[in-house]
């Protein structure tokens, strides 16, 4: 991003480690998608070779001067205005790595449009900085990871020096935004709140009609004049179905579904939908499960704790399942209970390794707490890929399994003392 930062004097020893380092800008060729990628939904923008994802800003194509592909990079330098995705994104999740020139400045801009004179005009934006050479400090609005000029990372945030690679991650979902640097969360804010209106008018951006309020926009990787190496550009459109995607649940009824309940329980004196919530009352003990079972996949859904109530409890996310239909069944349970989300429950002694620095007899601690307040929706993505077992909670990967039994079994939702909703329950199936 434009600062009023003047431009340091090129010296012929900054010459010499420019020349050095181009060198080593080179990348590995960038890896096909898993299966389990692909059913997420993933797809490449930059794979290490074709341009066809992008175009020039305010331009038909893609730049005739200023970004080239080098050795698998997508390279840019002095010209040819900032580069934009043909497609455009209302939610999503985009990853991809980039490398920084000594003092080289550039930025990721999302939803932004061609309303301005330039992207970022209208767009918010991930600042790609190589702060060290730059002299930003590491906590700066204006450094690497920040959400510029708006949230700023925090001072000991993990970023790499000019030669090294860095990966940023962002992700956009009903509100919420989220900027990780190198694996760590590096800013969380919402979007959709008096507080975001708030910073833009307190920044920079308060002159610029539009900006940051787009509902959707382009994806842009910013030209600032220095070198700047990014590769293997990866985004997943969060709006859309996963490919081949199976709805679980309809959001008008139960059907699909069957259920075990202790106490002689009623499935309808349990569960029950409300306007496109599946809520369960909690009591008896027992579950709700899929009539079909599935062997590989990835599982996604949402739950909350009552809005109304505001009682934390406990449930969970059985995959897996083994008959006979009991409490509980032999399978592998990703936990729901408050505080513990994300962890592993291996019931009946189904075949699984994890780590045992977090294992304390059947259960699995998960790696860090990533939980909404109670009453707010979180997200489950569940990844059941052959004999791999992968727990992503709210964005961030919490548990992993593997050498699992890789046998066909149902899913289940388990009733177990608290009232807790369900929505947007779906998986998209592997091979």
């Amino acid at each position: 991003m434009t600062t009023s930062t003047p431009t340091a004097p090129t010296t012929l020893a900054s010459l010499s480690l420019l020349a050095a380092f181009a060198a080593t800008a080179s990348a590995e060729p960038a890896k096909p998608l898993t299966a389990a990628e692909k059913a997420a939904g993933w797809t490449y923008l930059f794979d290490g070779s074709g341009t066809d994802a992008w175009r020039g800003f305010k331009q038909e194509g893609f730049p005739s001067q200023g970004w080239i592909v080098e050795d698998g990079t997508l390279k840019v330098g002095k010209g040819g205005g900032d580069l934009m995705t043909k497609d455009q994104y209302e939610d999503f999740e985009l990853v991809l790595e980039f490398k920084c020139a000594p003092k080289a400045n550039s930025g990721i801009i999302y939803r932004c449009t061609e309303a301005g004179d330039t992207t970022w005009q209208t767009g918010p934006e991930f600042q790609v900085l190589e702060d060290l050479g730059y002299g930003a400090k590491p906590g700066d609005a204006h450094a690497a990871g920040a959400l510029y000029d708006l949230y700023s990372p925090p001072e000991d945030k993990p970023t790499r020096p000019a030669g090294e690679w860095n990966e940023a991650r962002v992700r956009i979902k009903d509100g919420l935004l989220q900027h990780y640097l190198n694996g760590a969360k590096v800013v969380e804010c919402r979007i959709d709140t008096p507080e975001w209106k708030q910073k833009i008018a307190a920044s920079k951006f308060k002159d610029y009609a539009g900006f940051g309020v787009q509902p959707k926009g382009h994806i842009a990787l910013q030209e600032h004049g220095d070198e700047v190496w990014y590769r293997n550009i990866r985004v997943r459109d969060l709006k859309a179905p996963m490919p081949g995607e199976v709805t679980l649940f309809n959001g008008r009824d139960t059907s699909g579904w069957t259920f075990f309940l202790n106490d002689n329980g009623k499935m309808h004196e349990v569960w029950s939908v409300d306007r496109g919530v599946l809520v369960c009352k909690g009591t008896p003990a027992g579950y709700i499960r899929t009539v079909e079972p599935y062997t590989s996949y990835v599982l996604k859904l949402e739950w909350r704790w009552s809005p109304v109530t505001k009682k934390e409890g406990n449930s969970g996310v059985l995959v897996r399942v083994q008959e006979p239909d009991k409490v509980w069944p032999k399978s592998i349970e990703a936990q729901l209970q408050s505080g513990s989300a994300g962890d592993f429950w291996n019931i009946g002694d189904f075949q699984m390794t994890t780590d045992t620095a977090r294992l304390k007899g059947r259960n699995t601690k998960h790696t860090h707490a990533n939980e909404r307040p109670i009453g707010e929706w979180n997200e489950y993505e569940i990844i059941v890929d052959g004999p791999d077992v992968v727990v992503n909670v709210n964005g961030d990967t919490l548990n992993t399994a593997s050498g699992c039994g890789v046998i066909p079994g149902f899913i289940a939702l388990q009733s177990e003392g608290t009232e807790i909703h369900f929505r947007r329950v779906r998986l998209s199936p592997l091979p």
